[in-house]
């Protein structure tokens, strides 16, 4: 008797749950998600692999102006938002983005780019004008 009371009390009522993927709830304000990265931005400094506490991320080419992008290894992140907190130039952010799932151990790498600054490229030095030299010639007669 409980049971087909409870029986029709949830047949008048909404679903608890979403269909997901087809329904989704917008995500929360202040969801740390998937990163992103600009890098006009960075520097090469480092600072965000030096304070990761899972070691997510790694620069490549080392640090400062050799650096050539970072690898984040999402498999490994905590999504603690450390790396954000500590780039002095705000290179590198977490979205709402939380949808990651892959199928292989590849698709939990992200690569990020960075051109290495270019240096400026010496110019060799001017030599001063030359000031004409006055020749004299003697008029034989």
């Amino acid at each position: 008797m409980a049971m087909e009371r409870e029986l029709l009390k949830s047949a008048r009522q909404k679903p608890c749950t979403l269909i997901y993927p087809f329904e989704k709830l917008p995500p929360t304000k202040g969801l740390r998600g998937k990163h992103i990265y600009d890098a006009g931005k960075c520097i090469g400094c480092g600072l965000c692999a030096r304070v990761c506490p899972a070691f997510a991320i790694e620069l490549i080419g080392g640090q400062g102006p050799k650096c050539e992008g970072l690898k984040v290894y999402l498999g490994r992140c905590l999504f603690c938002q450390q790396c954000e907190e500590v780039c002095p130039t705000g290179a590198i952010k977490l979205t709402q983005e939380y949808e990651m799932a892959v199928l292989s151990q590849d698709g939990c790498v992200i690569v990020f780019e960075r051109k290495p600054p270019e240096k400026p490229q010496e110019k060799p030095p001017e030599k001063p004008p030359e000031k004409p030299t006055e020749k004299h010639t003697e008029k034989k007669e």
